[in-house]
């Protein structure tokens, strides 16, 4: 079978105890209330799962769900980043099966407005969390002051990651840039803070590419990138599964002395690097608590609160001197 049907198919399981049975709603209709002592359904929507970041989320939001014990949470990931098309099938079944709340973290900023749009017209509620959807879209579509966003500062926190690369590989190092999906708001925003930190630093930028967020594309886009500028001191990534695939290639290459990585979202995976200092810097962003927030704003909404705008959430870098 193939693998898309499967994640598809399990969510439709997974949501069937989210609304009633057989039921569903269509186009103007509105989710039903939830009846005193109802658990509302609340659809967790998110990227791959075979990104660590997201496992833990979803760790984290079960948790939380449980110990809350006042709602029905079902959980779905997507075969990989880009995998756009399985997110806006996730939404349509939430709101088919008559969820009442959807927390999302998109695959890309603009794709996944329409669908949300059309989830928020039947009367679920949507709250947005990890990637910002873009102001602008939710603007024309008439969702903006509806759908809040409860996410890190991405800019800020991939500069001060940027920041201790800087303190690393010293001014003029050549470096580069390993950029996250080009239609998603935290790739931009973690992109511009690390030229922040490239500016400020004096670094020399002398590659930026996207690897979607992939470990084994990292590898290949590194790779190529080390044979076009051999004397890269420093890697700059988007998220700590692109870093590992740049590490690949840096010890393949016997270049573990010569060249540095700061990185993005301190995964279990990438402390073994950050602690003997191969990986300069992660930063923390919490996707655990992001969902648990994203959550509790969901349920706020589906009693009656208005939320909008953005609830920032907590950032930490995290260096040799702090790794868990």
């Amino acid at each position: 079978m193939n693998k898309k049907i499967v994640v598809v198919a399990g969510l439709a399981l997974a949501l069937a105890a989210c609304g009633k049975e057989g039921g569903g709603t269509t186009g103007g209709q509105s989710a039903a209330a939830p009846k005193p002592g109802e658990k509302p359904g609340v659809c967790l929507v998110m990227k791959s799962l075979a990104n660590e970041f997201f496992q833990q989320m979803q760790k984290g939001a079960e948790e939380h769900a449980a110990k809350r014990g006042d709602l029905t949470l079902s959980v779905v990931g997507i075969q990989n980043e880009t995998d756009i098309d399985n997110q806006v099938a996730a939404i349509e079944k939430c709101v088919t099966q008559q969820a009442k709340a959807i927390v999302i973290a998109p695959a890309d900023s603009r794709a996944l407005v329409a669908p949300l749009k059309r989830a928020v017209d039947s009367g679920v509620k949507v709250v947005n969390i990890d990637v910002q959807l873009e102001e602008g879209a939710m603007k024309s579509a008439g969702i903006a002051d509806k759908v809040p966003f409860v996410g890190p500062d991405n800019r800020e926190g991939a500069k001060q990651s940027g920041m201790e690369l800087v303190k690393a590989v010293g001014k003029d190092a050549e470096v580069v840039i390993l950029e996250g999906n080009p239609g998603a708001a935290n790739a931009t925003q973690r992109k511009t803070g690390f030229e922040d930190a490239i500016k400020e630093g004096g670094l020399k930028l002398v590659d930026s590419k996207t690897a979607h967020w992939e470990t084994n594309e990292a590898h290949t886009v590194f790779g190529n990138m080390l044979t076009a500028h051999p004397n890269i001191k420093g890697v700059l990534a988007a998220n700590d599964n692109m870093a590992l695939g740049a590490l690949k290639a840096i010890e393949e290459q016997g270049k573990k002395e010569q060249i540095k990585v700061a990185a993005f979202d301190n995964i279990p995976a990438i402390a073994s690097y950050v602690k003997s200092g191969a990986v300069v810097s992660t930063l923390d962003q919490y996707g655990a608590q992001q969902a648990a927030n994203g959550i509790d704003y969901a349920m706020k909404m589906i009693a009656g609160e208005n939320i909008s705008g953005w609830q920032k959430t907590e950032i930490k870098l995290i260096t040799k001197d702090n790794v868990g």
